[in-house]
């Protein structure tokens, strides 16, 4: 991977996602606080974006996606992908557990619930099947394939992608808050950096593409729930 193409991959979406949120905003005249709930719908379009880019980027260097990724096929086992993705889905869990307490003194602070706030049901349904895999493939793709493969340091190939997977978070939905930026950034580190530390080891992106998927299934279905379901959503604030 062309070092070049590095230095403005790897914080590239933090920067799509600021101008997205920024724009849309500025086209509806409100604040980004009151667009936030949108974020997940505009996440799968724009993973889309970053999808096609990758395709091109990986043409450009002359290999296919797959092999910006390193996947063969059949290489992983079914028990690796299921030990892996276990282990993913406790760190994603603990690491937003202990940055809520860390940040608001609390394991569910208000500001997690903007991470489920209903949208209009046919989005949410969309959303089940459209934002787990296109994700996946925008997310793992960019800082697995474009960032520790192209870092050659065994360290930096390590800590640099899994810093910038974790910032993308912090804009996942915009907000001009510093302690909510804290928040989110902490609340995905240890998953992001388990994440480049198993593949820079394993070179094979199956079982934490999938340990991932799994996370977002989790969110969008509670997505789906809070927009399906009369009260759902005002019950899960209830409770906080």
């Amino acid at each position: 991977m062309n070092k070049k193409s590095l230095y403005w991959l790897l914080p590239s979406r933090s920067i799509v996602f600021i101008l997205f949120f920024l724009t849309v905003a500025g086209l509806t005249h409100k604040h980004v606080e009151d667009i936030s709930n949108i974020w997940s719908f505009s996440v799968s379009v724009i993973n889309i974006f970053f999808i096609l880019l990758l395709i091109y980027v990986s043409g450009k260097e002359g290999m296919s996606y797959k092999k910006l990724i390193n996947y063969e096929k059949g290489k992983a086992k079914i028990s690796q992908i299921l030990i892996v993705s276990a282990i993913i889905i406790i760190i994603g869990m603990s690491g937003m557990f202990l940055a809520g307490i860390l940040c608001f003194g609390s394991t569910m602070p208000s500001c997690s619930l903007l991470i489920i706030s209903p949208i209009p049901g046919f989005l949410a349904i969309i959303n089940v099947f459209l934002l787990p895999v296109s994700t996946t493939l925008a997310e793992d793709g960019l800082y697995l394939g474009c960032g520790v493969n192209a870092i050659k340091n065994k360290k930096a190939s390590i800590l640099i992608p899994a810093f910038f997977y974790a910032l993308q978070h912090c804009f996942i939905p915009v907000l001009f808050d510093t302690r909510y930026v804290i928040y989110r950034f902490l609340s995905y580190l240890p998953c992001t950096i388990f994440i480049c530390l198993y593949y820079e080891k394993k070179e094979d992106p199956l079982p934490v593409m999938v340990g991932h998927a799994l996370l977002d299934v989790a969110t969008v279905l509670e997505i789906l729930a809070a927009s399906l379901i009369p009260g759902f959503y005002e019950s899960m604030c209830s409770m906080i």
